[in-house]
């Protein structure tokens, strides 16, 4: 099992350390689920020498979905709202990656987590043989290992997205669609970039312990 985590750390890793290609754009793709949570009284707007009031009770109103596709060094995210996150809905991600955000790319790298919607069956499952046949040629797939989902910037960009954006009460889908749209035109607008610094030589010295020990050959 060490020697498949180190296997997929490394490879992610020496992605992360390669000099940027914009044929072959490296983006880091990942999701979550947000609840919904509408007022269950109408707030009460300011009055004179009366602060609004918002009752602190509240209604669920159903989940939404989040993916976000981000590109650490060009300083650009997308973020898509859906109901759910099947396999037919990662396609359609893909799709759009290729088609959308990268149309001029000989290949797209993602780097994503082991989901089992996240394979390029789901493009067979979706889509016409020959259309998914074309988009499993231009997406390459780079999978973070079980259990070390910080290796995937998305996971970076996901938290800064629920400190600024999802720390609010959002009662539907069409709010949820309104604030994360207004909040991905800032972050892209200013073209904030992750700089990442954990490099193979650390992994090879501050994780040592996950790293297979080898046996001493024997003497004959």
């Amino acid at each position: 099992m060490n020697g498949e985590f180190v296997a997929a750390m490394e490879d992610v890793l020496e992605l992360y350390a390669e000099p940027d290609d914009p044929k072959r754009p490296r983006v880091n793709f990942d999701e979550c689920s947000v609840e919904l949570h509408k007022d269950a009284r109408p707030p009460e707007p300011a009055g004179p020498g009366r602060p609004a009031r918002v009752d602190y009770e509240y209604e669920r109103n159903g989940t939404a979905n989040l993916f976000v596709v981000v590109d650490p060094t060009a300083g650009r995210r997308h973020v898509t709202v859906t109901e759910r996150r099947t396999k037919a809905d990662f396609a359609r991600q893909m799709k759009a990656l290729c088609d959308d955000l990268y149309p001029d790319a000989d290949r797209v790298r993602v780097v994503l987590d082991n989901l089992n919607t996240h394979t390029p069956g789901a493009l067979y499952e979706t889509f016409e043989p020959a259309e998914a046949r074309r988009l499993a040629a231009k997406l390459e797939f780079h999978y973070t290992p079980k259990h070390a989902s910080w290796l995937n910037m998305a996971e970076l960009e996901l938290s800064v997205l629920a400190r600024q954006c999802l720390n609010r009460r959002i009662p539907d889908a069409a709010a949820l669609m309104a604030e994360v749209a207004a909040w991905q035109a800032a972050r892209n607008r200013d073209r904030v970039k992750i700089e990442w610094c954990f490099k193979i030589a650390d992994a090879r010295k501050k994780l040592r312990r996950v790293y297979p020990q080898q046996t001493p050959a024997a003497v004959h």
